[in-house]
């Protein structure tokens, strides 16, 4: 929020210091971001009264005044300002002046010089040529009543500090000067003083019917009929000046006044056209198919969950946050309807969001809006609008549909002491209370003071003890709080040997070659659909951008775009890994304090490779990387686990080179090329090859055990098989391992295949050779040749049986 000091001063002005006052407000919790002069530094500048303008004998574009400067002469001052003319009072700087710096960074000093052949004796300035504001079309005109030869930063009150503050949305008291003014007043004691309102006496009988129908939209509807007002009767100086110096430049003034007490005293309010209003006023929710263009051009679709003030033919306003163009007032407006409301926050949240814009009155509104002097805010726009745009009022109509109640806090005087870390007195306490407003009870339980403080109707933030705790503590000032070092002792947790942390995890996937990748957990709705085959993902409520509007289930969408914004700076060899979570449905997860109910979040370690499967280099030939490049890294990775890689088919990867992981009988993970319809359609010349793990797997680890060196030595028999085409390797090795052999084989490894280009006696067109070698060994005896014959035996029964394969011959 952006106000300039003198008129938080006007309100509460304490004996501090700009900076102090800065300070004093941060240490607060209400923390100033910025503190900007109103205008540079200048000097030798006055309130110059033009009293003649004649044409430059030399130049069509120039023009020659007579300025009454103050100076006890006329100066002649030539001018080449379109708006120019006899009359007005603009700021003159006179010979000797110094102006702010222009683009150069230099200081711009007035000297008496001529133009076109013509003396000038100082310059009449602009807005932009003095820094106060960007308007540059024309000279900066003053009112009338500007007294010539006046220090023009005097005048226009330049001198004045601008305060930024960065408020936490609990702070919803605080986005209005007079709140932060009765904040300063509490936190030094200084008197407060805010503008008397008083009730406007009605000068015509004129209403407008109201009808409140959503109690949980709007707890309390006040409005009231103007008639006859000016909508072109000027905004006063002083109004625009705060206003602009708020942010807010001047747009008419029954806008600039609806806005200036928001600035002022926090509440939004809207201005209807009253001639516009067709029959009465309805606040409900809107309905499913209703639309409506608002202020700012834009035409929304409405529906059940947004809150409308519809008249007998349409909706007219976006309840809380924008009032809409059909009843907007303008230059012919003679009859206007005022409201002022109490929208609930949670009925105000989100819904500007919604529409992609935000406003002052929805930033307010769903904080919370103080409902308790809605109609002391009423009667205070009401007379500016009188004062400034005539007009008669009606009488007030005020309705309060529901009560905002309050629920009573009680704060125990020994916790605050122990939560704040240093004695506190009751006296204090209930100074601190007293000073914000906080009325309270004391009553003495059990050796303890028990303060029931029922929090006002500006505070929606007081909900719990440690709420009272804190503002205890921000008023005596944190500053006061003891410096002590803590005292906890330092007991470092030794990880389980078993287990080994994600960073350890991402060091070993970086040793094999890969760079880490980080990226958002949400993601383009396309990814999922092409990668996860995911019709239905997890949306985002408010995305920070439109492709960004679904949670990911798989690293995989991530990783692709991560190597498409690689390859677009020209590299040819990636190697890509993320470690983060993925957001899937489940209707079996429960809420707790690390899971969201109805949603698993598994953390998942995904890789990528593509390109060379080595650097450039003299020492192998160049090819590409290949599913068993990668597969080799995923077997380091789990190592020293034996992984078994099963086909199976995947929305992201080729049919045929495809494989899901499997670790001590169960799916850990998958990995594979991708699919050439996606490597097309995202322009890759060549398909990566991917793998995503289960994280919490990469993190087990084999605790080594201890195993004796055997005492008898293997013996080694190779098998030549001949089997169909289509037997797998699996097949094979489960065949061997389930050979009835006594625990005498202890292994097998495929160690060569041999496909015969052309027909060979005794192997058909779909078979080829597999050869085989199998250890067997006896940890108790030496193998003799007929326990050897008769495991080997075994063996090919079992394979002939299981798969088909018959001993080469």
């Amino acid at each position: 929020m952006q106000f300039p000091e003198s008129w938080l001063r006007s309100f509460c002005n304490p004996d501090l210091t700009t900076q102090q006052l800065a300070d004093l407000l941060t240490m607060a919790g209400l923390e100033v971001e910025e503190l900007d002069p109103v205008a540079p530094p200048f000097t030798g500048v006055v309130v110059g009264h033009v009293l003649e303008v004649a044409k430059h004998p030399d130049a069509d574009r120039l023009n020659v005044c007579k300025v009454d400067a103050g100076t006890g002469a006329v100066l002649q001052i030539v001018c080449g300002a379109p708006n120019v003319r006899p009359g007005i009072k603009v700021p003159c700087a006179t010979v000797g002046a110094e102006l702010p710096p222009g683009a150069d960074g230099k200081v711009f000093k007035i000297k008496l010089g001529k133009l076109r052949g013509v003396e000038s004796q100082g310059m009449l300035c602009s807005a932009r040529e003095l820094g106060i504001s960007e308007e540059a079309s024309g000279l900066h005109i003053l009112a009338d009543d500007a007294p010539v030869g006046v220090n023009i930063r005097e005048h226009l009150k330049l001198d004045d500090t601008l305060f930024t503050l960065k408020l936490t949305p609990n702070l919803a008291h605080c986005l209005s000067v007079a709140g932060i003014a009765r904040e300063v007043s509490a936190l030094t004691g200084a008197p407060l003083t805010l503008p008397a309102i008083e009730p406007v006496k009605p000068a015509i009988d004129a209403t407008v019917p109201v009808k409140v129908e959503a109690s949980d939209l709007c707890g309390r509807f006040a409005g009231r009929v103007i008639r006859g007002v000016n909508p072109q009767a000027k905004t006063p100086d002083w109004m625009v000046e705060r206003l602009a110096r708020c942010g807010q430049r001047s747009v008419s003034p029954l806008v600039d006044i609806s806005n200036y007490v928001m600035f002022e005293l926090g509440q939004p309010s809207h201005v209807f056209d009253l001639d516009k209003v067709k029959g009465g006023i309805t606040v409900r929710w809107a309905r499913e198919g209703e639309s409506l263009k608002l202020l700012n051009g834009n035409t929304v679709a409405l529906d059940g969950q947004v809150g409308v003030i519809a008249d007998d033919a349409q909706v007219e306003s976006l309840a809380g946050v924008m009032g809409g163009d059909a009843t907007a007032v303008g230059d012919d407006t003679r009859n206007v309807y005022l409201e002022s409301a109490f929208w609930w926050p949670k009925a105000i949240a989100g819904r500007a969001r919604r529409y992609n814009f935000s406003t002052d009155a929805s930033h307010r509104f769903e904080r919370g809006v103080d409902p308790a002097p809605t109609v002391a805010y009423l009667e205070r726009i009401t007379q500016l609008i009188l004062d400034i745009c005539g007009g008669e009022a009606g009488p007030v109509d005020d309705q309060v549909v529901r009560q905002a109640e309050r629920q009573p806090v009680t704060l125990r005087l020994s916790r605050a002491q122990r939560v704040i870390g240093m004695p506190v007195s009751r006296e204090e306490v209930e100074t601190v209370f007293t000073r914000l407003g906080l009325a309270f009870t004391a009553s003495a339980v059990e050796g303890d003071v028990h303060l029931t403080v029922t929090p006002p109707s500006w505070r929606f933030d007081i909900q719990i003890e440690e709420d009272l705790i804190e503002e205890v503590v921000r008023v005596i000032g944190f500053d006061k709080l003891p410096k002590r070092a803590p005292k906890a002792p330092v007991v470092s947790e030794v990880r389980p040997e078993a287990q080994r942390s994600l960073y350890a995890v991402r060091r070993a996937v970086a040793a094999r070659g890969y760079q880490e990748a980080i990226t958002f957990s949400f993601v383009e709705a396309r990814w999922e659909a092409d990668f996860a085959g995911n019709a239905d993902p997890i949306k985002v409520l408010n995305p920070i951008a439109a492709p960004l509007a679904v949670m990911r289930s798989t690293l995989i969408g991530s990783l692709v775009e991560v190597l498409r914004t690689n390859l677009a700076r020209k590299a040819d060899r990636v190697r890509l890994f993320e470690v983060g979570r993925v957001f899937r449905r489940d209707a079996s997860v429960v809420d707790s304090d690390q899971t969201v109910g109805g949603f698993d979040q598994p953390v998942k370690v995904a890789g990528l490779a593509y390109g060379p499967a080595e650097a450039l280099q003299w020492g192998v030939a160049s090819r590409n990387v290949d599913f068993f490049d990668v597969k080799g890294d995923v077997e380091a990775l789990l190592a020293p686990r034996q992984a078994r890689f099963v086909a199976v088919e995947h929305p992201a990867f080729h049919p045929g080179r495809c494989a899901r992981v499997v670790v001590d009988g169960r799916d850990v993970g998958v990995i594979g090329e991708l699919h050439p319809k996606w490597r097309q359609a995202y322009d890759l010349p060549l398909a990566p090859v991917l793998f995503e793990l289960d994280a919490a797997v990469l993190a087990e680890r084999v605790v080594p055990s201890f195993t004796s060196v055997p005492k008898m030595q293997s013996v080694f028999r190779d098998l030549a098989l001949v089997v169909k085409d289509d037997v797998a390797h699996e097949a094979m090795m489960a065949a061997i391992a389930a050979a009835k052999t006594e625990g005498l084989v202890k292994g097998a490894r495929l160690f060569d295949i041999y496909k015969p280009k052309a027909p060979v006696q005794g192997m058909a067109d779909d078979e080829r050779s597999l050869a085989v070698r199998v250890e067997l060994r006896d940890d108790e005896q030496t193998l003799t040749d007929e326990r050897i014959d008769g495991a080997m035996k075994a063996v090919q029964a079992v394979l002939a049986e299981s798969v088909g394969a018959r001993v080469r011959g």
